[in-house]
């Protein structure tokens, strides 16, 4: 199914948005939805926090389904892992959809095939149909890699850390509002005089509703790039078709990616388990009710409407005066500081203090999340979607693995899965010392002497000479131009002098 929502005209295209000479929006302006670039913004965050809601709307219920349901904690367990599990294939994929059909496509399919599983939970009547009714569920988590694809498809070097930051965040808001929406959303059906059997049942048909109009407002108001869809810009030749296993090969042997899906995994991974225990976790070890354990979880998700942006913003406020390695640097510092609070939130025993240092950590663990995606952008500029959908899938690896040994059975209470749980952010996160850039350097070393050493080359060693001869690589020479600014402030000077000595490269 094709819906165009953007045509490729003869005449250059105006835009409301400053853009630079890919026509990706050099400003971001949260308050403007004009087409292209704020209009695709908007309906990225709705799509994704309509899918987050989905996925973890049967956390705050959890007390009513276990009993309803006769769940075991193995069976929660199992469950919440489901949860997360389904869209660990389904993030590698879509970054390859992205790349190959677009974003806006990709990601309107995807929630269109999983919606009916949010229908059908309210039928489960078993362990197993529960588990599937999650597992299936889950796979729409993957629309975060379309939603951080189309933001870096939209908007310049210079601020596709904040775009991918805010989208990213609000969406991830939709794991904090689930806690508070599903739980009065069950109470007014009880009220109205439903069972509270059947008044769970009935709650999982608004985050259904919510989810499949979300995909339909995707489909027809959306559009991939500046330029258009991507299957006018193949048909009228401004787009090269690129090949699946050339798509595949230049992100799966780009060490930077595995990188950053290891720790990704260890600070998305650890808010997606979060997002599954922290509502039943203040329900039975403080003794919380349903509605007060909500809002308590609530906080903790609802957080990402600042601290995921900010996390972004930062990343691209820390490449503006010390370019990539500040990126890094700025990561590796927040993300640790993250692991550090986790461990203390596991050995604190006061019910105050437990909500206060969740409040903390739920803010770096977030901002880690915006952090890394401000990073992901650069690895690649021909495998972007792969690379993306590599570090998103890293983290629902990391919450599965987590959930699994942490807080799968009675192994360990689940104050001391949180503090172990701790210990992996931090050591995970070590592993950022090793991703280098040659034209810009790395956390411990800077950008190589060597002749090669430059954006240009970087980008184009994707491409072969038949390629290049084809034009096919013309794309990521105007990324290349544009990425520049990860040089940082100190070489602000030699950019600029590189820029009035010649054009921008021009397809």
């Amino acid at each position: 199914m094709e819906v165009d929502g953007g045509a490729v005209e003869s005449q250059p295209r105006k835009f409301s948005l400053p853009v630079d000479s890919e026509n990706k929006s050099t400003k971001f302006n949260i308050f403007s939805v004009a087409a292209p670039h704020m209009r695709a913004f908007h309906l990225s965050w709705i799509s994704f926090c309509a899918c987050f809601i989905s996925s973890f709307a049967a956390a705050p219920l959890l007390p009513v389904i276990r009993d309803n349901l006769n769940l075991t904690d193995t069976d929660i367990g199992n469950a919440g892992i489901a949860s997360v599990s389904g869209a660990v294939f389904a993030r590698i994929m879509m970054g390859s959809a992205c790349d190959l059909v677009g974003p806006r496509l990709a990601s309107a399919t995807l929630i269109l095939v999983t919606s009916p599983a949010v229908y059908l939970t309210s039928i489960a009547s078993s362990p197993a149909s529960f588990f599937l009714a999650r597992f299936f569920t889950g796979f729409s988590l993957a629309t975060f890699v379309s939603t951080q694809f189309w933001m870096s498809s939209m908007f310049s070097a210079t601020v596709v850390g904040t775009a991918n930051g805010v989208a990213g965040g609000w969406g991830n808001m939709g794991g904090g509002a689930t806690q508070l929406i599903m739980p009065y959303v069950f109470a007014i059906i009880e009220h109205m005089g439903a069972t509270k059997f059947t008044a769970w049942r009935i709650a999982f048909f608004i985050p259904a509703l919510f989810q499949t109009l979300s995909a339909f407002a995707v489909l027809i108001l959306g559009e991939d790039t500046p330029n258009g869809n991507f299957r006018r810009l193949q048909k009228s030749g401004d787009k090269a078709k690129d090949k699946f296993s050339k798509v595949i090969y230049h992100g799966a042997t780009n060490y930077r990616g595995w990188i950053l899906a290891l720790t990704y995994g260890y600070c998305f991974g650890v808010e997606l388990t979060i997002d599954n225990i922290i509502a039943n976790y203040f329900y039975d070890r403080f003794h919380l009710n349903l509605h007060t354990a909500g809002i308590v979880a609530a906080s903790f998700g609802l957080a990402n409407l600042f601290s995921r942006p900010y996390g972004g913003i930062l990343s691209d406020v820390m490449a503006r005066r010390y370019g990539m390695r500040g990126r890094l640097w700025a990561l590796w510092v927040v993300q640790t500081l993250g692991g550090v609070l986790c461990v203390i939130l596991g050995l604190v025993g006061s019910l105050g203090v437990s909500i206060a240092v969740m409040m903390v950590f739920s803010v770096f663990v977030q901002a880690a999340c915006g952090l890394t995606f401000g990073v992901v952008p650069f690895v690649s500029r021909r495998s972007l979607g792969v690379i993306s959908g590599m570090t998103g899938g890293g983290g629902n690896v990391g919450s599965v693995l987590t959930q699994l040994i942490f807080f799968r059975g009675s192994r360990y209470t689940k104050e001391r899965g949180i503090s172990l749980m701790g210990v992996m952010i931090i050591a995970c996160t070590i592993p950022l010392l090793f991703i280098y850039f040659p034209q810009w350097g790395g956390m411990v070393c800077g950008p190589s002497s060597s002749k090669i050493a430059s954006e240009e080359d970087y980008y184009l060693s994707e491409w072969s000479p038949e390629e290049k001869a084809k034009g096919h690589h013309l794309l990521s020479l105007k990324f290349a131009h544009n990425s520049r600014t990860e040089r940082g402030k100190t070489h602000n000077s030699t950019a600029a002098a590189d820029h009035a000595i010649a054009d921008p490269p021009h397809v």
